[in-house]
């Protein structure tokens, strides 16, 4: 998977000057803040040059994950045709540039995030690009949110993972009571990940929200740690991207969970592939989630 077209001119744009060794090093620096889960109060994208690092080393995964999981969303509620959306958490604008390739009707967005520098960021990358009208507000996920209108596709995409464990539930329940449609949840495809999605699922259920995806059912996740549950989409890597992080392999793959909660429950629920089939002497295995909860 790549970026849209317009998006990738306007992240080479944004990205042009930029010392490459200034990329790098903000690249490592931002990388061990995400895997280490660092959660000490300051923003991931807060200065300028971890935002341009942000745009040549994480925003295509990140992109990929998003597209992956709404054309996920589209496959299992293909009457599901959202007009309005809401983003939290927003960074540079992915998940708006990935609604507005899987959904043509989408013509109105309010995207919220609490750096200035990433809303700008954002704001310049979406000037003269063939998107819906957006909105950019100041907004911190950690606090109360403003006073918003309600939309059709609500979205938080690599959030959670910065949030303290107390302050998720009462942002849930939020971003929920402002679902008119279909609230979607991305986070890392790491058994951390897959925990938080976990708890969100079991919350979302307890208010009487369906599961659209990826789950073919509202019954406890039949997998038992070591085991959890991920996808992966892999990515096609620019020569930018492979300098900044220092790769020669011009793809990686994405690791990502999803959940999507609809206020339209799926029609024709089909098991779910858990890991890749496996192959050997003429038989095929697979490894299914089904509807009726188990894993077989």
């Amino acid at each position: 998977m790549e970026l849209p077209a317009e998006l990738k001119q306007a992240v080479e744009r944004e990205l042009e000057r930029v010392p490459l060794a200034d990329l790098q090093r903000a690249a490592d620096t931002l990388s061990r803040r995400y895997r280490a889960e660092t959660r000490d109060g300051r923003l991931h994208l807060a200065e300028d040059m971890a935002v341009k690092a942000y745009l040549a080393a994480r925003l295509p995964a990140t992109f990929a994950a998003l597209r992956a999981s709404m054309e996920a969303v589209a496959e299992a509620l293909p009457e599901f045709q959202p007009r309005s959306m809401l983003d939290f958490g927003a960074g540079p604008g992915s998940a708006l540039w990935a609604a507005a390739d899987c959904w043509d009707g989408l013509s109105a967005a309010t995207l919220g995030e609490a750096s200035d520098t990433v809303r700008g960021t954002g704001q310049r990358l979406a000037a003269g690009a063939s998107l819906p009208v957006a909105t950019w507000i100041a907004a911190d996920v950690s606090r109360p949110l403003p006073a918003l209108k309600p939309a059709d596709l609500v979205t938080l995409a690599y959030v959670l993972d910065e949030l303290a464990p107390a302050a998720i539930p009462p942002l849930i329940e939020r971003l929920w009571a402002l679902t008119i449609g279909t609230l979607l949840i991305v986070e890392p495809g790491t058994p951390a990940g897959w925990a938080r999605i976990l708890d969100v699922r079991r919350q979302l259920i307890a208010a009487g929200a369906p599961v659209a995806g990826p789950c073919p059912h509202e019954a406890p996740c039949p997998l038992a740690p070591p085991d959890w549950c991920h996808f992966s989409r892999r990515v096609a890597r620019s020569r930018l991207h492979r300098l900044t992080k220092s790769a020669d392999v011009p793809w990686e793959d994405e690791k990502f969970i999803y959940l999507a909660a609809s206020r339209t429950k799926a029609t024709a629920r089909k098991p779910r592939g858990l890991e890749p089939p496996h192959t050997a002497s003429g038989r095929i295995a697979l490894k299914l989630c089904q509807p009726d909860g188990r894993a077989e």
